[in-house]
């Protein structure tokens, strides 16, 4: 399938997004310290994503119509970063959401 693993990724980006604005409302965006903790995350997810998709020896291959085909950097494709945006995000905004439930109980 053409763009099997584009369309998932840019759709969970969207999903936990739109989570955050129009459900969950915790105001996770507007906190430093959740841009600082994507910071961190992207600066594991560099070095651990680049040596495991690196063209040059990969230890994991992606369909070739799976993908987009754009990488950065180090081989690393796109849907990774968005794939881990959207997770980390989700579990971040889990949490606060579970805190404000026992805050509230």
């Amino acid at each position: 399938m053409p763009w099997g693993y584009t369309v998932p990724a840019v759709a969970a980006v969207l999903a936990v997004v739109a989570a955050e604005l129009l459900v969950l409302r915790t105001g996770l965006f507007r906190r430093a310290a959740y841009w600082v903790t994507m910071v961190i995350v992207v600066a594991f997810q560099v070095p651990v994503d680049g040596w495991l998709t690196k063209l040059s020896a990969p230890v994991v291959r992606y369909a070739p119509g799976g993908i987009t085909g754009w990488r950065f950097p180090w081989d690393i494709p796109v849907e990774d970063f968005l794939f881990g945006y959207a997770l980390v995000t989700a579990v971040l905004l889990l949490w606060e959401r579970g805190k404000s439930r026992e805050d509230g109980a």
